[in-house]
């Protein structure tokens, strides 16, 4: 009897033990890259191990790890509140790991709060296979087991590209539309436009040539338009196929007028690609099976599930899955590209991309890998060699892995552009500092259209004849009157400074610190000065015009140049200009919308249906972000501009009020601004893993239900605008704190909590 009871009581704390065990880490990531053993042949992701690539590495694609200390990085379960320690063994092989052997690095119990590491082992040997796993303990001292294994290849360094990336991808698509419109012809739809190739398998009763069209536009139901305007694409080919049943591939031409600009090429194991979302063939000799038709669309390994959001709004549900779809398609090239038409990567554009890339997927290397190019062969404007900082920053702020800081950090310096300034402390391109010496530092070697060195932007185009009821001036930079001195050029200046006092803080760089800091007060100071108008408190465009446009102030309003005496009189000039600005000063103004406390006006703006809007691209029949509101205010645009996905980020960054408090999501502010929304919920990814957010309303009681990552710690701002007092957390009346309309709830840990106001 005694005997029976031990072994029930053995057998319950086993059971007791095994419930009270916490999860292993998962998602691993080296170099921040989650895909590392992942094999592709010609962009195909194959079911190999990367042990098979030994012999045959030039047949198959893979993402290769080049850092001499890389790092590593995981996410915990959402019941481990805080992770006290971590555990990390690297080996050789996969053998020796299983069996708990770490022949290159065995970390041992590391006291620390973070979910990442950087290597300090054994020096890496160049293609060689290594297999790590980790194991942290929790806020209680427990461990957890060991996560399963991940593996990579360790490649040689390429000073070029510092950081690792993936390889591209393809996914084949079948069309949702097959129309037989003759006797011998069919049109297809592939639903979405996407940078492709077609991929045909034919029966023909006799052998002979068909001709294959494709474009982005269609003229009336079932008819391709054959000349939709400079930069929408449209295409017709012959295509010879013999009797019988066949496979064949189209092999799109290089554009030898784009290629003679210095652009991002193609991969040969992917080959050139082409937009296109429709299809036509014609004499076609037999029927046409709609399933031998397909699409190989080409794109940068993207998760589709790991963001989502919905909402009481239908029109913003359009606007949020046209900036989703513009992040992956275009992709293509694996850098942030200004669409198909130039294929050159812009600092402005990176600086959109990455960010709504940053709230749909959590993918961090292609901003880096955009980053370091940028860096070294820039663009033109003013404003985007500014850029670079405020790139830079984010990747720190997202990721927590300051390496990208320290690595380029006098690069960073550089992109600045200090030797710029005058005695008053701003910066003026067009006061002779331009010289050779100057630009060659900031690696800009050749003219650019005829013109060498750096021109001030503010927006673009810059010109434009097109006016109407809502555009008051041509071009997209409302009037804007450029003087020697220029408001939009020193609003980036002193966010440069700002940032750059943080960048030197997070290095320890204590003396270059102290010294940005003293210069941001400087610039902040002659700002103010030089054009501040002293009657109204707005902004003027230049030192010397009393011109006072929509740029100068949100600029200025959003990188924190307004003093709170003149924010009334800003914002509300601000909303009186309407959307005068082009698809890329849009991500700006609704920042400083946002940030200002006008999220019901920065909604307004998204769900606008009005011809300068995000609608208004879905209206066209677009399925992707446009290079400008509409064909009339830039008539070359290209229907594949991710710079007009600004609302990717907007939504989960402002409207939802999902961002990092702290390096990495240690630290997450959820801040909601819904406006009129009476529910809205997002999934949105981070480096720590997900973040889930749902609000909603229903007869008078407002309740928040979040999802905060493992290891994490939130502030929750619950919106009140009426006011409201009771308010509880998981069902737990709760003290709160009040702040410009929402009641504040500190220190939330991880797990799911739902917070109620009545």
């Amino acid at each position: 009897m005694f005997k029976s009871y031990l072994i029930v009581l053995v057998i319950s704390m086993a059971h007791l033990a095994q419930s009270q065990q916490v999860t292993a880490p998962q998602n691993l990531r080296c170099d921040l890259l989650l895909h590392t053993n992942t094999m592709y042949a010609n962009g195909t992701a194959i079911d190999k191990s990367l042990e098979s690539i030994r012999n045959q590495s030039k047949k198959y694609q893979f993402a290769a790890i080049t850092s001499k200390q890389p790092t590593f990085s995981w996410e915990v379960d959402t019941t481990i509140k805080v992770i006290s320690a971590y555990r990390i063994l690297v080996a050789s092989s996969s053998q020796l790991l299983e069996n708990q052997i770490a022949d290159y690095w065995n970390s041992g119990k590391v006291k620390s709060t973070q979910s990442r590491a950087i290597y300090t082992g054994k020096p890496l040997e160049t293609g060689k296979i290594y297999y790590w796993k980790v194991a942290v303990w929790n806020e209680k001292g427990a461990m957890t087991p060991f996560s399963q294994a991940a593996s990579f290849y360790y490649g040689e360094q390429n000073p070029a590209e510092f950081f690792a990336h993936y390889p591209l991808t393809t996914e084949l698509q079948l069309p949702i539309v097959v129309k037989k419109t003759g006797t011998d012809t069919y049109f297809l739809d592939f639903g979405k436009d996407a940078l492709a190739q077609p991929q045909l398998h034919l029966t023909s009763e006799v052998s002979d040539s068909i001709w294959i069209e494709v474009g982005e536009a269609i003229e009336k139901p079932y008819t391709i338009h054959t000349n939709p305007g400079r930069n929408i694409r449209y295409r017709k080919l012959s295509l010879f196929v013999e009797k019988g049943t066949h496979d064949y591939s189209i092999q799109w031409p290089a554009d030898a007028k784009r290629n003679s600009r210095n652009p991002i090429l193609m991969p040969d194991y992917i080959g050139e690609v082409y937009p296109f979302r429709y299809m036509s063939i014609s004499n076609v000799k037999g029927e046409l099976d709609p399933k031998s038709i397909q699409r190989r669309m080409v794109y940068y390994p993207f998760d589709e599930q790991a963001s989502s959001f919905t909402s009481s709004d239908t029109i913003l549900n359009q606007v949020w899955d046209l900036c989703k779809y513009s992040i992956k398609a275009t992709s293509f090239t694996g850098y942030y590209v200004d669409g198909d038409r130039e294929r050159i990567p812009y600092e402005a554009d990176a600086l959109i991309n990455q960010l709504s890339h940053y709230a749909v997927d959590a993918e961090y290397s292609m901003a880096r890998r955009t980053m370091t190019y940028l860096l070294y062969h820039p663009t033109w404007p003013t404003e985007w060699s500014l850029q670079n900082v405020l790139i830079a920053w984010n990747d720190y702020l997202y990721t927590g892995d300051d390496r990208l800081l320290m690595t380029y950090y006098s690069e960073l310096q550089k992109k600045i552009l200090m030797p710029l300034a005058g005695n008053n402390g701003l910066i003026s391109t067009q006061t002779n500092k331009q010289t050779d010496a100057f630009l060659t530092s900031i690696h800009i070697t050749k003219p650019f259209d005829g013109r060498r060195g750096l021109h001030d932007n503010v927006d673009w185009p810059q010109t434009g004849n097109y006016v109407g009821s809502e555009k008051e001036y041509g071009g997209e930079t409302d009037g804007f009157v450029y003087r020697p001195y220029n408001a939009v050029v020193n609003a980036y200046y002193y966010r440069n400074m700002v940032l750059m006092h943080q960048i030197a803080l997070t290095l320890h760089k204590t003396v270059d610190a102290a010294f940005y800091e003293r210069n941001a007060r400087r610039v902040y100071d002659s700002f103010r000065t030089a054009f501040r108008d002293l009657k109204t408190g707005l902004i003027h465009d230049g030192d010397s015009t009393s011109h006072t446009s929509l740029h100068a102030n949100m600029f200025a309003l959003a990188f924190g140049l307004v003093p709170a005496e003149d924010l009334n009189v800003v914002k509300q000039f601000i909303k009186s200009r309407g959307m005068a600005c082009s698809v890329y000063g849009s991500q700006f103004l609704l920042d400083a919308l946002y940030d200002s406390g006008m999220g019901d006006y920065a909604l307004e703006l998204m769900t606008a249906t009005t011809q300068r809007s995000w609608y208004n691209m879905i209206r066209t029949g677009s399925t992707i972000t446009l290079e400008a509101w509409d064909k009339v205010y830039k008539p070359n645009l290209d229907l594949n501009h991710a710079w007009g996905a600004a609302p990717g980020n907007i939504i989960v960054r402002k409207l939802m009020g999902v961002e990092p408090l702290s390096p990495g999501f240690e630290q997450i502010r959820i801040k909601p601004q819904l406006g009129k929304l009476t529910f809205a919920s997002l999934k949105t990814p981070t480096v720590k893993g997900e973040i889930a957010v749902t609000y909603s309303i229903n007869e008078g009681i407002s309740t928040l239900d979040v999802v905060i990552p493992g290891g994490t710690t939130a502030t929750l701002y619950m919106p009140n605008p009426l006011g409201k007092t009771s308010l509880s957390v998981d069902g737990t009346p709760i003290r709160n704190e009040s702040k410009l309309g929402f009641l504040l709830i500190r220190n939330i840990r991880s797990g799911k909590h739902t917070v109620v106001l009545k």
